[in-house]
């Protein structure tokens, strides 16, 4: 099937907006409630001068989209990327809506981002850049408005920043208003390691439903930050054979399978194509290797329906957010690939985000074993939740997703009387 880039939409806040149409279609909601869902009910822009090492005074710019707080507070990550969009922020926060509402958490969907390269900027500006951002953002967030965390760029040591700002705002010791930070200042324990561990809960399940045997299945991960790399290690922990990685600048694939610790430790020292040039090989052509288990786990827009088609893997799980086109989706449903989507794969991190709110505001913490089975009940319920709706509407993963959020959102909203 050959489909022109042109002819879809890359825009990830139209992408949003359609998956949530799909959704609603199958639950025959009002026009107007759906129009209410494909909204955020809230979108800051801001600007802020930060004085950089040279002296120089530079403005930044950034955003936070808050998109439905009908159930509690709003909740979602700041991004640091030269190329955030204001859609793309958007769309982000009503991704966060609907990963909340599918792991049953009592949280909307918020998001955040400052246009930056954090790469290019030394410890002291990324800190200045990082309390101006909440600053600037303070009087819309907080502990029962909207709390932000991690994303792509951002840090424990980060969220630690800002957390102290807002704190020195308000005049008091306030953890709860942020999360992924810091141990020693509130955050939790398996936080870092929540997203990867929460969807390899759910590959595990979707091989056992496709009959497939967890040991010697073969993984390629595209994206080795945070999330990638843990997923890479924990699969391959589990029996996995992990034959493919990348980051942004290319990737390694060995069919007998990759050394997984000798590729983190490239990646902290020089770089994982040092592992040989005659493993070498591009994020395009992972994308479309013939294994088991493909992980997109870096941007949005990686699957298309200029690529979709020569996708050979048998699931799919979405650890980076909007990895995947609604036009794509359809060329893999007709193939019979199951794709775990973002808001379903990756809803491990605010899980345990809402599990370190949870103890800030009881100011009580839990261990690491307790936080990760409580991580793997919710997620393995949610998977069970979500194929079961599936099959009985005969549709795909991510509508299904979509639905059983969508329908929380709707009877809170119908709750408290907004429709």
């Amino acid at each position: 099937m050959t489909v022109s880039i042109a002819e879809e939409t890359l825009n990830p806040y139209k992408i949003a907006q359609q998956q949530v149409d799909a959704a609603a279609a199958l639950l025959q909601l009002p026009e107007h409630v759906t129009n209410i869902l494909k909204h955020p009910k809230r979108v800051l822009s801001v600007s802020f001068p930060v004085r950089m090492d040279d002296g120089s005074i530079r403005v930044f710019e950034g955003y936070r989209s808050q998109h439905n707080d009908a159930i509690g507070p709003t909740k979602g990550g700041i991004r640091f990327h030269p190329e955030v969009t204001l859609d793309e922020v958007k769309a982000l926060s009503m991704w966060m809506s609907f990963k909340c509402g599918v792991v049953g958490l009592p949280y909307g969907g918020g998001k955040g981002g400052v246009i930056c390269d954090p790469r290019t900027m030394s410890k002291g500006e990324l800190e200045r850049v990082s309390r101006a951002f909440m600053e600037a953002i303070a009087d819309f967030v907080g502990p029962d408005k909207d709390i932000p965390a991690p994303d792509v760029y951002t840090t424990p040591q980060i969220m630690g920043w800002m957390m102290d700002t807002y704190s020195r705002l308000s005049g008091k010791f306030s953890p709860g208003v942020i999360t992924g930070k810091p141990l020693i200042v509130g955050g939790s324990k398996g936080r870092n390691e929540a997203t990867a561990q929460g969807c390899v809960y759910t590959i595990l399940a979707a091989l056992k439903d496709k009959g497939l045997p967890v040991e010697g299945a073969t993984a390629a991960i595209q994206g080795f930050g945070n999330a990638g790399r843990i997923a890479a290690r924990l699969l391959s922990e589990a029996g996995c054979k992990i034959v493919a990685v990348s980051d942004s600048k290319g990737g390694i694939y060995n069919a007998a399978g990759l050394d997984v610790e000798l590729i983190g430790q490239l990646k902290d020292t020089a770089s994982i194509a040092d592992y040989g040039k005659q493993y070498s090989i591009s994020n395009e052509q992972l994308l479309e290797l013939d294994v088991d288990i493909l992980v997109p786990a870096a941007l949005e827009n990686v699957i298309t329906a200029v690529n979709a088609d020569r996708i050979q893997a048998k699931i799919i799980a979405e650890a980076a957010n909007g990895p995947t086109t609604p036009e794509a989706d359809r060329v893999l449903a007709a193939k019979g690939i199951t794709v775990i989507p973002d808001v379903l794969a990756n809803a491990g991190g605010v899980t345990v985000s809402y599990f370190e709110w949870v103890q800030n505001l009881m100011h009580y913490y839990w261990s690491e074993a307790e936080v990760l089975e409580k991580l793997e009940t919710n997620m393995i319920q949610s998977y069970v939740a979500v194929r079961d709706l599936a099959a009985e509407h005969k549709t795909d993963l991510r509508t299904a997703a979509y639905m059983i959020s969508i329908k929380r959102i709707a009877a809170a909203m119908e709750a408290r009387g907004w429709i």
